[in-house]
């Protein structure tokens, strides 16, 4: 019976953020360990687990290891990852195939393409010819040797990511119909000159619906195996920044090349109407006052911790507390506050300046006055497909302040808000509050959509400001629309 591994190594990391990501960051697992924490979620590894168990396969866990988008994933942490997975993949005997997760958008201090890294060492330790089915995230900045050194690449069509585990499951079926040798994949790349703005990639949305939906129309069509979208990742100051198309045909390379050209087209040919009119930090609060449609969603772009920001921007909150807004809650990411609330104890006063602690480029420590509500763990659980996939998160020991009617949120780790139990797990109704701020992109709405009276993005400074003028870019490909 074939055996087939299961792994992954994933981090999208920002180029503009000064945080380096040790290995210290990267939380793992190994061997039978990967079963037991990703067989249950919505992630790409619990759909390698469903499909092979379902297919009758030998699954070998090996490593699965990830870390929050933060800075360059240093080199001894990719050697020691690396050498990880290699360990754990030579104790397969007469192993027939590799199932891979990877994110496309890691960068390392000395490889800039890190997940083409990942794949050339793994290449150079098992050869050609056993076959690699690899999944990337939707934001890859997809290279030339990712493409070369997989078997074929399967790229999750939904932002926010809610089908993970159903592109796992594609994985699976790929690699086993190679394995019984029903198909020989052959794949082609293209790339448009561009960068696409993180507003425009949402898959719910044009311009990316339709081009999904074209995608998905393309796997129905003979010989077409995967057709794959990637919006790409902006905060990666690197050659192959952009949008992504790559096309995995059985056996007829010219299909997939032409098929790649015709969906990259389809994203060119919309770039001009791809233009930025959001309100900044001062607008956006007071139309968020304004507004009889509660909860108001304000979306901190510039603090977009799932693109690897600090997540302790204060420019909103700073907002916030100068117009008076009533009734509003906001996460920030702030360690040494909450251990003075910790400190000071629930039910009594506290003054705090919270935030703006990492840099220059989130704004300043705010100074507030107000009563510790709640001490929690941090620890919620997910249920949901949810952007990312996982169901176990943890955020820290986290303090709930209350400022007068608002509520400050103080997490000891930094968490992306891609599910409500964040708030609900520390006993806030997301529902009855006027406004909500939440530090994302795209990747909130799985959760907040369906709660929200309205939904305003804003456009503030930080290490994921929205318009990519912003950012100076030194190591990208020209021309690349909108930078020339």
């Amino acid at each position: 019976m074939n055996k087939i591994a299961i792994g992954g190594i994933m981090h999208e990391s920002n180029t503009f953020s000064a945080t380096p990501t040790d290995f210290n960051a990267f939380n793992y697992s190994v061997g039978e360990d990967v079963i037991s924490v990703w067989k249950d979620t919505h992630h790409e590894i619990g759909g390698f687990i469903e499909c092979i168990r379902d297919q009758n396969f030998i699954g070998i866990p090996t490593l699965m290891a990830s870390a929050t988008p933060a800075g360059p994933v240093t080199d001894a942490a990719l050697d020691k990852l690396t050498d990880m997975l290699i360990q754990q993949l030579k104790t397969v005997q007469n192993l027939d195939g590799i199932l891979l997760a990877l994110h496309g958008a890691m960068v390392v201090d000395s490889y800039p393409d890190g997940d083409g890294e990942v794949l050339h060492r793994l290449r150079a330790e098992f050869g050609d010819s056993i076959p690699i089915v690899v999944t990337l995230d939707h934001h890859a900045n997809v290279s030339q040797q990712m493409v070369d050194k997989s078997t074929a690449l399967i790229i999750y069509k939904t932002n926010p990511h809610i089908d993970q585990r159903q592109r796992g499951i594609q994985a699976g079926e790929v690699l086993i119909r190679i394995l019984k040798q029903d198909v020989l994949p052959t794949q082609a790349l293209a790339k448009p000159p561009m960068i696409l703005n993180i507003l425009y990639q949402n898959t719910s949305a044009e311009p990316m619906s339709s081009i999904v939906k074209h995608a998905v129309q393309l796997e129905n069509e003979h010989k077409i195996l995967v057709a794959n979208v990637a919006a790409g990742y902006p905060y990666a100051d690197v050659f192959e920044i952009g949008p992504s198309f790559v096309v995995v045909t059985n056996n007829d390379p010219q299909l997939a090349q032409t098929e790649a050209d015709r969906l990259s087209d389809m994203l060119w040919n919309v770039r001009d109407r791809l233009s930025l009119n959001l309100p900044d930090a001062e607008n956006a609060v007071k139309k968020a006052i304004q507004s009889r449609e509660h909860p108001v969603v304000l979306v901190e772009m510039g603090d977009n911790i799932g693109g690897g920001s600090p997540g302790d921007s204060t420019i909103i909150l700073a907002e916030l507390l100068q117009q008076k807004a009533t009734e509003f809650v906001i996460v920030l990411w702030d360690p040494d506050c909450v251990q003075t609330c910790i400190q000071s104890g629930v039910g009594n006063q506290v003054s705090l300046r919270v935030g703006g602690k990492t840099d220059d480029l989130h704004g300043q420590p705010v100074p507030i006055q107000g009563k510790v509500r709640l001490i929690h763990d941090g620890q919620y659980i997910e249920t949901e497909p949810r952007h990312g996939g996982q169901r176990h998160h943890n955020q820290g020991i986290t303090a709930v302040v209350e400022v007068n009617d608002s509520l400050v949120v103080l997490t000891s780790n930094r968490q992306t808000p891609f599910s409500l139990q964040q708030l609900l797990s520390l006993g806030i109704d997301s529902k009855r509050m006027n406004i909500i701020v939440v530090k994302a992109a795209i990747a909130y709405r799985a959760a907040y959509e369906p709660i929200a009276g309205k939904i305003i993005e804003v456009d503030t400074p930080g290490l994921t400001a929205v318009n990519p003028l912003h950012f100076s870019y030194q190591n990208v490909r020209s021309p690349l629309f909108p930078l020339d």
